[in-house]
């Protein structure tokens, strides 16, 4: 296998409460919710850079899918890295994510490995980090 990974895909209990989460306070670029006309099929996908795509899709969508029972959601399974060039980019986004309605679960500060990062939660419990390191180099 190729390490190509083209969508992470989050489960979510309000679509377009986590679209307008993402789109309009976040600021990431989408289309909106696409698929509405197939049962099971609503979801909307976000174009991040290096043609990564973020999915949002119905947490009871992806058990149909999958075939799986529904589990309970736990925000320590799994984190999304956001890397920035500096200290003051990561303040400038907790602040804009904690206006569009995040949960700050750690504020910035610095880290026992010499960087800077915070933590916060989206409407879904999904669980961002926002990391300067000091040792990369972002494009």
């Amino acid at each position: 296998m190729k390490p190509r990974i083209t969508v992470l895909t989050l489960g979510v209990e309000d679509l377009d409460r986590s679209v307008a989460f993402y789109r309009d306070g976040l600021g990431l670029p989408t289309e909106g919710v696409v698929g509405r006309e197939f049962e099971h099929g609503a979801v909307a996908f976000f174009d991040l850079e290096s043609g990564l795509r973020l999915a949002l899709w119905a947490r009871d969508d992806i058990a149909h899918d999958t075939g799986l029972p529904r589990g309970a959601p736990s925000p320590t399974e799994f984190t999304i890295g956001h890397n920035v060039g500096s200290r003051e980019e990561v303040d400038a986004v907790m602040e804009q994510a904690a206006r569009a309605g995040a949960r700050i679960v750690k504020p910035a500060g610095e880290t026992f490995w010499g960087g800077y990062a915070g933590y916060f939660q989206d409407p879904d419990g999904h669980l961002w980090e926002v990391v300067w390191n000091p040792a990369w180099e972002l494009a």
